[in-house]
C-alpha cells in the first residue's frame, strides 16, 4: 500500500476524473438525446456524480493540507483547475435542465401512447435499489478512506512520539555531560590552586634555604678568621 503524503490526494484526484467523465458522458450525450425522458434521467444521474464529484474536492482539499510545502503549489493548482472543470459542469447540467423545464412547459410534458404521462424515474423499477447500492458504496468507499487516514494518523503520532522520546534520551545525556564537564572544570580550579601553593611553598623553601647557606657561610669565615688571627 502507498504511504506517501500525496497517495489519497491522488485517490481523490482518479475517483473524481472518473465521474467527471461519467458526467461528460451523460451531458454531452444522452442529456441531449430526442426523447424526453432519457434527458431527463441523463441529467438526474448527472446531478447526483456533480455532487459525488463536489465530495471527491472537498476531500481532496482535506489531504492537500498534509502535503510538503515543496511540492504543495503544483497540487493547488490541480484543486483549481479540478474545480473548474467542475463547474463548468455544474453550469453546462444546469442550463440542459432550463432546457429541459421549456420543452415540458411548451410541449406539456411527454406522454405515451394512451396520453399517459410517461414515468419521470430516470431509473425504472429498480430506481431505489440502485441508490441504496450506490449510496452504500460510496458509504464503504469513505469509511475505507477514513480508516486509512486513520491509520496514517496513528503511524504520525507513533513516530512523534519515538522522536519526542529520543530527544528526551538526548537531552538528559548532554545534561549529564555538562554535569560531568562542570565536574572537571571544578576539579581543575582545585588542582590548580594546590599546585600554585606548593610552588609558593618551594620558593619559600628556597629563601629558607638560600639563608641557611648564608649564615653557614658567614659562621665558616668568623671561624676560620678567628683562628687565623688569633
Amino acid at each position: 500500500m502507498d504511504n506517501s503524503p500525496t497517495a489519497l490526494f491522488d485517490s481523490y484526484e482518479q475517483d473524481f476524473q472518473q465521474i467527471v467523465s461519467s458526467i461528460r458522458d451523460k451531458v454531452e450525450g444522452d442529456a441531449r438525446g430526442e426523447q424526453p425522458e432519457q434527458r431527463k434521467a441523463a441529467l438526474r444521474r448527472a446531478e447526483m456524480e456533480l455532487d459525488e464529484a463536489d465530495e471527491m474536492v472537498s476531500q481532496m482539499e482535506i489531504e492537500i493540507q498534509g502535503i510538503p510545502q515543496s511540492i504543495k503549489p503544483s497540487y493547488q493548482a490541480r484543486i483549481k483547475s479540478s474545480k473548474a472543470e467542475l463547474q463548468r459542469y455544474k453550469k453546462l447540467a444546469k442550463d440542459l435542465h432550463a432546457q429541459a423545464s421549456r420543452a415540458d412547459l411548451l410541449g406539456g410534458g411527454a406522454r405515451d401512447g394512451m396520453g399517459a404521462p410517461l414515468s419521470d424515474d430516470p431509473y425504472g423499477a429498480t430506481s431505489d435499489r440502485t441508490r441504496l447500492l450506490a449510496g452504500t458504496t460510496l458509504l464503504e468507499d469513505g469509511s475505507r478512506r477514513l480508516q486509512e487516514s486513520h491509520r496514517i494518523a496513528l503511524e504520525t503520532e507513533e513516530q512523534g512520539t519515538d522522536i519526542l522520546r529520543s530527544l528526551r534520551v538526548q537531552r538528559e545525556q548532554i545534561q549529564n555531560s555538562r554535569d560531568t564537564l562542570q565536574r572537571a572544570d571544578t576539579s581543575i580550579d582545585r588542582a590548580s590552586g594546590t599546585l600554585k601553593k606548593m610552588i609558593r611553598r618551594m620558593y619559600q623553601q628556597r629563601v629558607v634555604i638560600g639563608a641557611i647557606v648564608v649564615v653557614l657561610v658567614l659562621l665558616i669565615l668568623v671561624i676560620l678568621w678567628a683562628k687565623l688571627w688569633h
